[in-house]
């Protein structure tokens, strides 16, 4: 029987290889997605008034929507002049999507530190901690429920821009960690089990606020079950080849 890889931080190389910093490495495409401010925070007290500014949007936006949302109310609610918002975003929609890039790296941060403090883990309990910190940060973090990693409100980007930008980082991270290379078919593969565990989610979150635990646990077992085709083993299957061989025969 084929050895399952783990997820075993070592100092040195191994199958799942820490970083001392817990930051995760985060593909030029995705840089590129990220808007940009107006301006950037140069000195500790204009990052500290963005992240007043990005609080204070979170925090309305759980309370009177994104429709409702205004930069004059995030400004009021910020404890800052009209003009300090603007002097980093546009309009609202820009503030929205700066707070869901927000969303996205601390959770990215908070699965690595899970990570790289668990000790021995095999992969398939390292996607549970990735669906772990999910659903904490659904349940937890202001303006998540509507903001989430890309504004739900009416969108000007492509289709599945958020859920692309999770599925490449944490493709990345796996991929980092388990020595392997982040190719197109296991880029592939993450979105398309990103986007189903994402479907899933949505539909325990409605059946319960705090997140159905047994939908949640269908979830798990889901994607699970569809990356062990390309995580398990060292040498692993590859899927591509062998629907092709199937169709041939």
């Amino acid at each position: 029987m084929t050895a399952l890889p783990d997820l075993r931080v070592r100092p040195t190389g191994g199958s799942w290889r820490a970083r001392h910093d817990g930051a995760v490495q985060t593909p030029s495409s995705d840089q590129q997605a990220i808007p940009p401010l107006r301006r950037n925070p140069v000195q500790r007290r204009s990052a500290d008034r963005l992240a007043r500014i990005l609080d204070a949007c979170a925090e309305l936006l759980d309370e009177t929507g994104y429709e409702n949302l205004s930069t004059r109310a995030v400004a009021a609610r910020a404890g800052v002049p009209i003009g300090s918002v603007y002097r980093f975003f546009g309009n609202k929609r820009a503030l929205a999507d700066a707070l869901a890039h927000r969303n996205l790296d601390r959770y990215m941060r908070q699965v690595a530190e899970r990570l790289s403090g668990a000790g021995p883990l095999e992969w398939r309990q390292a996607v549970d901690v990735v669906v772990d910190v999910y659903i904490a940060t659904k349940r937890d973090t202001p303006g998540f429920a509507l903001v989430d990693f890309g504004v739900q409100a009416p969108a000007t980007g492509p289709p599945g821009t958020a859920t692309r930008r999770v599925a490449e980082q944490l493709c990345v991270l796996f991929a980092d960690r388990l020595g392997r290379t982040p190719g197109d078919e296991l880029r592939r593969a993450f979105l398309v089990g990103v986007e189903a565990v994402d479907a899933v989610l949505r539909l325990a979150f409605r059946s319960d606020s705090a997140g159905d635990p047994a939908i949640v646990a269908e979830a798990k077992d889901l994607v699970r079950a569809y990356l062990a085709r390309f995580l398990d083993g060292p040498g692993a299957p590859e899927p591509a080849r062998e629907r092709e061989r199937e169709s041939g025969e």
